[in-house]
């Protein structure tokens, strides 16, 4: 498992500003449930000066995505617009002493809710279609800009870091050659030149489809088993119940059963075997198992 400073712990177990500011006149909402993460930002903003009063978060995610949304309205309570928007992901990052390179993508979920949440203010549209061709990573819908502005803001240089900001990269693969060109197009853009070790795979050779129903299972249980340790650390437990193609239907055990933190444990599951298996997986509670 990642290591998590005492600071993140801190947000995860005890989130400042959570759930919806009332009388908010400013909401910004990035992501998507169904690729694992989704941020609700509200702000309540004084008309005149622009300085945000109060602010919110509802989070569907890790808890490095809670931790993040957390230190995000803490650090920007009190800014006028214009200074919350100079506000970057590695700030975010930096609040809590660090993210593991794995969870930098929670940081700039964060920051796209911010700027959505000013548009809506402003008056402005503010959204994250995709022009035609500009998609690049389907499984979990990360276009083109989004990979380049993050890119430009931290110095990334490999596919395996955009992955870790983005998500961009961490399903199928399919998309690895297209990440590869951003990266160089950026990187000459700053009469720099990268060179990657290992070409990228088509989604014929990814992965997943190289393994056995049997590898695939064994490598599911061996990751459900590397979660084991922190569950139980927190007397819970997780039961592999079933395999249906790319849904996993598992059980909650222990004080993780019904506990107010199951959706988030779970989602921390579904992400650690995206990353594992290399490909897009959805845990789902086995008793929402078709009968």
């Amino acid at each position: 498992m990642w290591d998590y400073s005492e600071t993140l712990k801190e947000h995860f177990f005890n989130p400042r500003n959570a759930g919806a500011v009332e009388g908010a006149n400013a909401i910004g909402e990035v992501g998507s449930i169904s690729c694992g993460d989704a941020l609700r930002l509200t702000l309540k903003v004084d008309p005149d000066s622009e300085v945000i009063l109060d602010a919110g978060f509802q989070t569907f995610g890790c808890g490095s995505a809670i931790a993040s949304s957390s230190a995000l309205t803490e650090i920007i309570k009190g800014k006028t617009l214009e200074q919350a928007l100079t506000v970057t992901n590695q700030e975010i990052a930096d609040f809590l002493e660090g993210l593991p390179p794995e969870k930098m993508h929670c940081s700039v979920m964060g920051r796209e809710a911010l700027q959505a949440a000013v548009a809506n203010f402003r008056g402005e549209e503010w959204h994250d279609d995709h022009e035609e061709g500009a998609l690049i990573c389907k499984c979990f819908a990360v276009d083109a800009a989004l990979i380049e502005e993050t890119v430009r803001a931290n110095g990334l240089c490999s596919v395996e870091e955009v992955t870790n900001y983005t998500k961009a990269g961490g399903g199928c693969s399919s998309c690895h050659e297209g990440i590869e060109e951003i990266l160089a197009k950026v990187w000459a853009e700053q009469g720099e030149s990268l060179e990657f070790n290992q070409p990228s795979q088509p989604v014929t050779q990814a992965k997943p489809y190289a393994m056995t129903g049997f590898q695939r299972m064994k490598k599911i249980e061996s990751t459900l088993e590397a979660l084991r340790p922190q569950l139980r650390r927190d007397h819970g437990d997780i039961e592999l119940v079933d395999i249906d193609g790319k849904t996993v239907y598992v059980n909650l055990l222990g004080a993780c059963k019904g506990c107010q933190m199951e959706a988030q444990t779970l989602a921390g599951v579904q992400q650690r075997l995206v990353e594992a298996m290399g490909e897009l997986i959805r845990v789902v509670p086995a008793s929402a198992r078709p009968q």
